[in-house]
């Protein structure tokens, strides 16, 4: 298992503390750590004796930090072929490693697997996805933070089909089993992105290479999505905007193409001006109560 930790707090401790009752497997944890502060990562290793701490160097952003990890696993000897990638902010549901793995053996062409995500109100994230298309992610991006009920948000998060293990088009990269051989036949995340839209290039690359990516609601995980975003929530969104660009770019990348890479990135911009000064007022708004 790898997590990148940067200041994880209270949330480490739930991260490892529920493991135990995840899986009745052995299970190795490696700390990808961009730069903490708090000390809560080097307390760790003195309370779980599974736990290793790899000290990436900076602030890399979570797809690189986790793919130097892999790397440093491969190079210390690691022979498995599963690898659980995850945010520390993750609390671990009964159980849920080895379903993941039962699910692993019922499909041998899963590049990826991920659980059924509930956030901490109890309500289920809509973590598994289709790839967004032109129409429907575009839609999603533009109207969907001002109408939440829209169709093609609904039809693009899948919000309105009951949890059912099959194939999607990309998974929440917030918790996933991998399979090394099919993450590094892929080259592993994009490092380009520093954060934001990595799992939904890695779920397009799988599929590309022939890899399938599956939805395993059996599996169940809490997480606390609030913890990094929390801390300055408009470059947040500023930093997911830039990525939604690369990724459209990316796959509408002809020269003959370029007037619809000007419309994407002229709204996405528009888009990210209007949120994060709605965070920002927010932020204002609660500092004064």
């Amino acid at each position: 298992m790898v997590t990148v930790t940067f200041s994880p707090g209270p949330h480490l401790e739930r991260f490892l503390a529920s493991l135990a009752l995840a899986t009745e497997r052995p299970v190795s944890v490696l700390l990808a750590d961009n730069g903490s502060t708090d000390g809560t990562p080097q307390e760790a290793l003195d309370r779980y004796p599974n736990v290793r701490f790899f000290d990436t160097g900076a602030n890399l952003g979570y797809g690189t930090a986790i793919n130097r990890a892999v790397r440093h696993l491969s190079q210390s000897g690691g022979v498995d072929d599963w690898v659980i990638v995850a945010n520390p902010d993750v609390q671990w549901g009964p159980g849920s490693i080895d379903a993941l793995l039962d699910a692993a053996n019922r499909w041998p062409r899963a590049g990826a697997l991920g659980p059924l995500i509930r956030d901490p109100d109890g309500s289920v994230y809509p973590s598994a996805r289709h790839l967004p298309s032109l129409i429907r992610g575009g839609m999603h991006a533009v109207v969907g933070p001002f109408w939440k009920r829209n169709p093609w948000t609904a039809a693009y998060r899948q919000e309105r089909i009951e949890p059912s293990e099959r194939p999607v088009g990309w998974l929440s990269g917030s918790c996933l089993l991998v399979r090394r051989s099919a993450f590094e036949q892929v080259g592993g995340f994009d490092e380009r992105y520093y954060m934001y839209m990595e799992d939904v290039d890695l779920g397009d690359r799988l599929g590309r290479a022939g890899w399938l990516s599956v939805y395993v609601p059996t599996a169940e995980v809490l997480h606390n999505k609030g913890h990094s975003t929390g801390r300055d929530p408009a470059s947040y969104l500023a930093a997911h905007h830039k990525s939604t660009y690369m990724f459209l770019a990316d796959r509408f990348s002809g020269w003959w193409l370029a007037p619809l890479r000007w419309t994407l990135r002229a709204s996405l911009a528009v888009r990210s001006r209007l949120m994060v000064r709605n965070s920002r007022k927010r932020s204002l708004a609660e500092g004064r109560r």
